[in-house]
């Protein structure tokens, strides 16, 4: 096993012999340590629950982190262009989903923002999501207590909500899906 040179443009067969957890996206590897804080943790687990219970007994299923996402020009997925572990994923094509991961575009990606992670969610991530049809993709910034939503238009992250701590964080795609802020930062 071994680590990614970092000035070598990267393939999937690069990336399966690699310790650790690392994602590629456009040939570059990105290292998913150190580990995150409690309060990335915390807010995961209150986005997991929420997610959770909306999608109980519906065709759509969460997953989170470490959990691979493979995206492909390639529709069979035995090399993928880019793989990504988003903080929470949910799918709702079951077909897609293998022992390894989850083959393709979820509809929902959320990603809590780290120092060492927040420059890659908000532009290579946001670019790729936009690319491969990512109907819906959040970025939370505990930082700043607040929730960016963007939504797919004609192929492109047109539609954004900037939600803030009092609000009321609404799906655009799952129109019924909304989740407190208030319960995101409960911790602090």
């Amino acid at each position: 096993m071994l680590n990614p040179d970092g000035k070598k443009i990267h393939t999937y067969q690069d990336w399966l012999t690699w310790d650790g957890t690392w994602e590629l996206i456009n040939g570059k590897a990105y290292n998913m340590s150190p580990a995150p804080t409690s309060l990335h943790q915390f807010i995961v687990g209150e986005i997991n629950f929420a997610l959770g219970t909306f999608f109980q007994n519906r065709n759509c299923y969460v997953f989170v982190a470490p959990f691979d996402v493979f995206f492909s020009e390639d529709k069979d997925y035995e090399s993928p262009d880019h793989i990504t572990q988003p903080d929470l994923s949910v799918v709702c094509s079951k077909d897609q989903i293998s022992k390894n991961g989850y083959h393709g575009s979820p509809v929902l990606i959320i990603e809590v923002l780290s120092p060492s992670t927040a420059l890659n969610d908000f532009n290579e991530k946001f670019n790729l999501y936009q690319k491969y049809g990512v109907q819906e993709y959040w970025i939370i910034d505990p930082g700043n207590r607040t929730v960016h939503v963007y939504a797919l238009q004609d192929g492109r992250y047109t539609i954004r909500h900037l939600y803030t701590e009092q609000e009321t964080i609404q799906s655009i795609v799952f129109k019924d899906l909304q989740v407190p802020m208030n319960s995101l930062f409960s911790l602090e």
